[in-house]
Parts: C-alpha cells; sequence; structure tokens
C-alpha cells in the first residue's frame, strides 16, 4: 500500500492485483482505493498467480511500464505445509511474469520483492555477498525467485531487479 500510495503521488496510474478470496480483504488500503479508484488512477484486479494467461492478459492489455512483483505466499511457517503452493505462487509465478513481459513488453521494469529468509542460517549481518543458506520452502522459493529474475536480466537483457527485504512493522502490517 504504500508503494502504490507513492507512486500515485508521482502521477502513476495504478494497477492492483488481489487474491480472489471469500471475503474481500482491503481494509489496509481503503483510503487509496477511495481516494483514486474513481478517478482511474487505481484499477484493481483479480489475479491468480498460478494462471500464466491471465498474467499474460494483463500484460498484453495494460503494457505496463514497471511491474512491481510483491505478491507472495510470505507465511514462513506455513509454507512446510505447503511447500508446493508455496512454489508455484512465489517462483513460478516470477518466471510467468518475466516470460510474459519478455514476450509482450520487453522494456517494462520488474522489481522482485526478495526476502532476507533466503539468507536462512546465515550468520549476521547479511549483504549482498552473504551466501544464501534458505530452511524453508518459503525461503527456497524467493531464492529461486531471486535467481530466476537475475537469469532474465542476464540472458534477456531485460531491466529486472531484485530487493531483498527484511522483516518490517507499520500501521498497515497485518
Amino acid at each position: 500500500s504504500y508503494l502504490a500510495e507513492l507512486l500515485l503521488k508521482k502521477n502513476y496510474i495504478v494497477h492492483g492485483l488481489l487474491r480472489r478470496t471469500s471475503i474481500l480483504n482491503v481494509e489496509r488500503i481503503q483510503d487509496i482505493v477511495s481516494k483514486y479508484e474513481k478517478s482511474g488512477k487505481l484499477k484493481l484486479h483479480y489475479m491468480d498467480m498460478s494462471d500464466t494467461s491471465s498474467i499474460s492478459n494483463l500484460i498484453i492489455k495494460y503494457k505496463p511500464d514497471e511491474f512491481y512483483n510483491l505478491a507472495a505466499m510470505s507465511h514462513v511457517k506455513i509454507s512446510f505445509y505447503t511447500g508446493e503452493s508455496t512454489l508455484n505462487t512465489n517462483t513460478l509465478a516470477t518466471y510467468r511474469i518475466l516470460e510474459s513481459i519478455l514476450k509482450n513488453k520487453p522494456d517494462c521494469k520488474f522489481y522482485q520483492a526478495s526476502s532476507s529468509e533466503m539468507f536462512g542460517s546465515s550468520p549476521p549481518p547479511q549483504d549482498e555477498k552473504t551466501e544464501f543458506n534458505p530452511q524453508s520452502p518459503y525461503g527456497i522459493s524467493k531464492v529461486c525467485a531471486f535467481y530466476t529474475t537475475r537469469y532474465f536480466r542476464q540472458a534477456h537483457g531485460l531491466f529486472a531487479a531484485n530487493g531483498i527485504l527484511f522483516n518490517h512493522e507499520s500501521p498497515r502490517r497485518g
């Protein structure tokens, strides 16, 4: 929500992707939705990150200049019970997005939200040179997404960047 707010203040048109759930959960972004959706500056789309065609259709239709992949199954403990689903959502979705960008909008800039969980049991302090040693399916999925992003940058020349995020707290964090 903070990224959407920043981009909207910079006069971007923002397309946000929502996971389809039985109950619409937009409480943390309701102020932004109320302020920008009617003007067309914010457009929300239901998306299943395991559905290649819906990702491609979105990129073909809207031709984004930038794509920020913050979508993830991000509960480390749950990932031990849902390992395959975690890999599908976090790793394969990254591949699907980048493949679609490559085929349909190769000048689109891509940002992958990576995680400190990729370091796992590597001793702190950690930086860009610290070896990855993930200790959960979630951490493994994020390492795979990290290298997938790097692959598309190196092999295909896409603007594809990883940012390694550490835990944070804020009034909007659920």
